[in-house]
This record gives structure tokens, C-alpha cells and sequence, in this order.
């Protein structure tokens, strides 16, 4: 889908102008806004243990914020229906599930995810993640087993631990699939035939250098799908000192705005649920229950101006708010209410 005739790139780039150039060579398949969701979490009642809720090996809580839900299974389906219900809810259109290879926890409840999303009108993509032993051939045979589900769209984390040699073979043998990169350098990109790129790190990449980085991908007649999201807090699970401040949904707002000026094709949001980063928009409260109940716990009362029980969906309501402006600017003829 990057690869236009020269009749066709000829008559984009010679006749109209910048804004309806980007414009048009957006492919319809391309989801407008997709979110990356992680199935990992367990409980002892479900799961047999903590999985993914506390430090490995430790009894200590692996967030410095608490899920409004409670410390949930993802193995239950009526929380995953809930949840992909939230995330459709919110104007987004795909979920980005986390992926750790055959027979990891996540590919065992690939299908559950996929049920409840499709439930919810939402399609689904794959987070190819950095899995012990990943290769060119291994995830050549992930893409074919994937693609059985009936999933099509695949985003790779660090992807060039594998050669570009390697990763332009493997996707010239595979039709009928699209292929995003976790990249700010559009050339490395290009090289390995990947179709785009996204950036995913909101630590890092702030709203500013969207423009820049989408640009150099669409030079290169590459998708971008910059990744926005509300901040960055990893301390009590990683004991990463580095903190982006959500600064009251200041930080969300921004990176939103930078999105949408970058002319982009589609924007990912990092993330719904990963919580051990501090990244999620999934609802959250700052008191806690059971074994993470002695910690104190950030919250986000006081975002968009919102206090108390309204506070604690305040990331996907505003969400919503965003996934409106965003499709405005694609479609300004087809005006829609405000928030």
C-alpha cells in the first residue's frame, strides 16, 4: 500500500497541494487511532499467582498507580469485554495486543482478546515484542500463524535486532500484511520494506518532534503513526528514576496536538494498560485493596480539570475528545459535536 505507481506520485506530488497530498495517500485500511493493550496480568484466584501485578520474586506492587478495577485477571473474560468495550467506547479503532511469541501467556489469550474485540466492533493488531530467540525466521513463521487468526497488521518493538536484509526478505515473501516499525529513523525503516513506522517511547518523544519524524517518513513513502500518550512512571516496578509528568493532562493534550499538526496517517496510543511504565489511560483510583493496599499511589484527580470519581476515567474520556479532533482534521467536511 506505500508503493504508488510513478503515474500516481507523479500527479500527488506535481499538482496538489502539501495538505491534500498527505491526505490522499492515506490508505483506507489504516486504522485512525489504535491503542496498545497488554492481556499479561494474573491473580492467584485465576492464575495460580501474581503475574505481572507484582515485582518478580517480590511481594512488592508493580505500579505507582492502582487500576480503578482492582488488580484484575486478563484471563477473565468479562474484564477483557469491559475493557475492549472502554477502549471502542472512546472513538478508538484497533487494539495493539502484546505479543511474546507461541505459547507465551499473551498468544494464549490472543483469541479471548480477539473475541471480545471484535465484540466491540474493534479490530486487532499484533505487538510483535523482543521474545528470547526472536529471528527473521522465527517471526516469519509468527507472521504466518498470526495472520491464521486473521490478523493482518503487525507493529515490531526494537525490531532491528534483526539485519534489514534480513527484514526486507522476510516482508517481500508475506503479501497481504502490513509491517510498522518502533523507529524515529524513517530510512532504517525504508530499508528493512517495512510499510511505516510508529514510535511508541513517550518518555523520550514528546509532541514537538512528530512533525519532523513524519515528514521523514512520508519523503520516504512510509506511514506514520506517531504515539501520544499521558506520561511516564516507572519507579516502583523498574526503579527507573526518569519521570514524565502528566502534569494534570497537560502532557496528553500536547502530545495529541503535536500528533495532529505532524499530518499523520493514523496515531497509536501507548497505552491502554501498562501500568508498570505509568503509561495507561485505563481507569484508575488512588486507594488500593488487599496486597497493594499499604502503598500510597499516584492518581489523576485533577486532570482536564476533574476531582474525585469523574477523575478516574478522565484519560479515556479525554480520549474521546481527541479521537474527534483528529478525524475532523482528516475529514473537515464531516464536522463533529465537540466535547
Amino acid at each position: 500500500m506505500r508503493r504508488f505507481s510513478l503515474v500516481a506520485a507523479a500527479f500527488v506530488l506535481g499538482v496538489v497541494s502539501a495538505c491534500a497530498q498527505a491526505s490522499a495517500a492515506r490508505p483506507a485500511a489504516v486504522p485512525e487511532v489504535s491503542i496498545f493493550y497488554y492481556p499479561w496480568y494474573g491473580t492467584p484466584a485465576r492464575d495460580g499467582a501474581w503475574v505481572h501485578w507484582t515485582i518478580p520474586t517480590t511481594t512488592s506492587f508493580a505500579s505507582n498507580y492502582f487500576p480503578a478495577r482492582g488488580l484484575y485477571s486478563s484471563s477473565n473474560a468479562r474484564v477483557v469485554q469491559a475493557q475492549m468495550r472502554e477502549i471502542a467506547a472512546a472513538g478508538v479503532q484497533e487494539v495493539i495486543s502484546s505479543w511474546w511469541g507461541w505459547g507465551s501467556p499473551e498468544d494464549l489469550r490472543l483469541p479471548l482478546v480477539l473475541r471480545a474485540a471484535r465484540s466491540a466492533q474493534l479490530a486487532v493488531a499484533v505487538h510483535l515484542e523482543p521474545y528470547p530467540g526472536r529471528s527473521a525466521a522465527s517471526v516469519g513463521s509468527d507472521l504466518e500463524h498470526l495472520r491464521a487468526l486473521g490478523i493482518k497488521r503487525f507493529y515490531v518493538y526494537h525490531p532491528f535486532d534483526i539485519a534489514d536484509a534480513d527484514w526486507a526478505a522476510l516482508r517481500d515473501s508475506i503479501p497481504g500484511i502490513q509491517l510498522f516499525a518502533e523507529t524515529r529513523l524513517a530510512g532504517h525503516a525504508a530499508a528493512s520494506h517495512f510499510d511505516g513506522i510508529y514510535t511508541y517511547d513517550v518518555l523520550h518523544v514528546g509532541g514537538d518532534d512528530f512533525r519532523r519524524i513524519c515528514d521523514a517518513a512520508h519523503k520516504l513513502l512510509l506511514l506514520c503513526l506517531p504515539s501520544v500518550g499521558p506520561g511516564y512512571e516507572a519507579s516502583r516496578a523498574t526503579g527507573d528514576k526518569h519521570v514524565k509528568s502528566r502534569r494534570d493532562g497537560k502532557t496528553y493534550d500536547s502530545m495529541w496536538k503535536g500528533a495532529i499538526k505532524a499530518n499523520p496517517d493514523g496515531v497509536t496510543i501507548t497505552s491502554y494498560n501498562e501500568w508498570h511504565e505509568g503509561t495507561q489511560i485505563e481507569p484508575a483510583r488512588a486507594d488500593a485493596t488487599g496486597t497493594a493496599a499499604k502503598l500510597s499511589y499516584s492518581s489523576y484527580d485533577g486532570a482536564f480539570g476533574l476531582h474525585g470519581k469523574p477523575a478516574r476515567r478522565a484519560y479515556l474520556d479525554r480520549t474521546a475528545f481527541w479521537v474527534r479532533a483528529f478525524v475532523r482534521s482528516l475529514r473537515p467536511e464531516k464536522q463533529l459535536p465537540e466535547s
